[in-house]
């Protein structure tokens, strides 16, 4: 017996040494990737991409440039190069001209500590295809739209890959080429000279649409819509619109910044409506909150000032958002003014945020919220008295005269906002009842909520998946039931069946 406890423990410290190595092992294989090891295997995938023309392979790539862009510098971007081009190539020495002479920031420890453990086994290239020369010149100029110093340099090397990249005419190259877009405009807004880039965008938009190239296409026509947005130049942004269609294969990130420019140009049209639309798609197409919190921030600013222009109070836990609750401080202020009607408090607010609504953009639009805040103040006092004075009203919401009280209260009834009337010889308003709940209105809103219920109700059905012959299964089941019950009401009816067979209750 002591022979056999012996070797089920010695077993046990064998089970115990087993599990510490492929703990061991499974670290090793987690370690993250330094980032010259990244930007290696990303050339290797987007050879294979090319090899292969398979672009779900460079689609992986450009997933990783966000959180790539950030770990990069000098260093690694030199580094990188090195190992990419092993052979002395013009391309290479190219290349490494344009990277800045100066100090490492901290990633130069990357470059040596990884000594072959997690890096992918890959073949060495000596010159990597075009499409991976293109790749380096985007980390480059990422890296380069880091500092004020290089924005200069920046320019310059965007306005080089843009005609090595049109010389070049690859269709393997398109989902790259839209990322390079993307920092070919932040290069010019950087530099000063986003206007002059117009042209340019706009001779590449028509070259991508008569190639049907859908991705370039979407990144141009919004890097084109903010250039308008930029210099507000609502008129020919909503000609763009017009003459344009927006790819419909383009990516989610792309449709919200679409949808995001077209809620701004059709808040400034008066079409509050369709931009409401609009910038809700925005926000359910956008990228987590963690992830692009600015444009996140963007979007609400705009969104929350067109539902207080609709007449609608935003709701409150907006304002509670981790992400937004600092950016919407003042946007805040301006509700808390809308709701309560109070004219003063709006104005007060809006001299003091004044800076900040003009750098968002909005100060146009806040400004028009001066007549709702006054409708609001109207239907508070209509709700309170049932008589008040126009100079009572005057001195309530803060108003110029007795005429712009009257002209206000009389707007405010031919538009249904109150219900009363003017008494001219006495100088006040008389308010009346106001509208109960019901009416064809009301009727007319529950149907149409009714008919968006059924209507996805039907949609649901049309999407289920149903297994394959289960209908015959219940069929079957369904003729035995019915034969069943046939052979019970023939018994009954023969008297085979006493009362403990049927499971009637004793005694009767």
């Amino acid at each position: 017996m002591a022979d056999i406890e012996m070797k089920a423990v010695d077993t046990k410290a064998k089970d115990d040494t087993k599990k510490d190595e492929k703990g061991k092992e499974e670290l090793v294989k987690h370690v993250p990737l330094t980032p010259v090891a990244e930007i290696k295997a990303n050339i290797v995938l987007i050879e294979r991409a090319v090899s292969t023309l398979e672009p779900r392979f460079t689609h992986r790539v450009l997933r990783t440039l966000t959180a790539l862009r950030k770990r990069i510098d000098a260093t690694v971007l030199r580094a990188a190069i090195e190992q990419v081009y092993t052979k002395d190539v013009p391309e290479k020495n190219v290349l490494l001209s344009w990277i800045p002479a100066g100090k490492p920031t901290g990633h130069e420890m990357d470059v040596d500590t990884n000594n072959g453990q997690n890096e992918p086994a890959t073949p060495a290239v000596s010159v990597p295809v075009p499409e991976g020369e293109i790749y380096l010149r985007l980390l480059i100029l990422h890296f380069l739209l880091t500092s004020p110093s290089t924005y200069q340099k920046a320019l310059e090397l965007s306005a080089e890959t843009v005609q090595k990249m049109q010389s070049l005419n690859r269709r393997s190259m398109d989902p790259i080429a839209a990322k390079v877009w993307f920092a070919v405009e932040r290069a010019y807004e950087l530099g000063g000279e986003l206007a002059d880039a117009r042209p340019l965008f706009l001779a590449a938009q028509r070259t991508a649409s008569l190639r049907h190239d859908d991705e370039t296409q979407a990144s141009l026509i919004n890097r084109l819509l903010r250039n308008y947005v930029h210099y507000n130049l609502y008129d020919q942004a909503d000609k763009l619109v017009s003459k344009t269609t927006f790819p419909e294969s383009a990516s989610s990130p792309q449709f919200a910044r679409y949808h995001y420019y077209l809620g701004r140009i059709k808040a400034v049209q008066l079409n509050y409506s369709e931009a409401h639309t609009n910038l809700q798609q925005a926000i359910r197409r956008a990228a987590q909150p963690t992830t692009a919190p600015g444009f996140y921030q963007a979007v609400h600013k705009i969104f929350i000032v067109v539902e207080l222009l609709m007449g609608e109070i935003p709701e409150r836990s907006l304002f509670r958002h981790p992400v937004l609750e600092k950016a919407l401080v003042s946007y805040f202020e301006i509700v808390k003014a809308v709701r309560t009607g109070s004219l003063s408090q709006f104005q007060t607010t809006l001299s003091k945020h004044s800076a900040q609504f003009e750098a968002d953009k909005t100060y146009t639009l806040i400004v028009r919220l001066r007549q709702n805040v006054i409708k609001t103040g109207i239907r508070r006092l209509s709700l309170s008295y049932s008589r008040i004075s126009l100079r009572d009203i005057c001195l309530k919401l803060h108003l110029d005269s007795e005429e712009d009280a009257e002209y206000i209260v009389g707007k405010a009834i031919r538009d249904g906002v109150i219900e009363g009337r003017i008494v001219h010889e006495k100088g006040w308003m008389e308010c009346t009842s106001q509208k109960d709940g019901y009416g064809p209105e009301v009727s007319e809103a529950f149907a149409r909520r009714i008919g968006f219920c059924l209507q996805l109700h039907n949609e649901s059905i049309k999407a289920m998946r149903y297994p394959l012959n289960a209908h015959r299964k219940e069929l079957a089941a369904a003729e035995g039931a019915r034969e069943r019950e046939k052979e019970l009401a023939k018994e009954i009816q023969g008297g085979e069946l006493d009362d403990d067979a049927m499971g009637g209750p004793e005694g009767f």
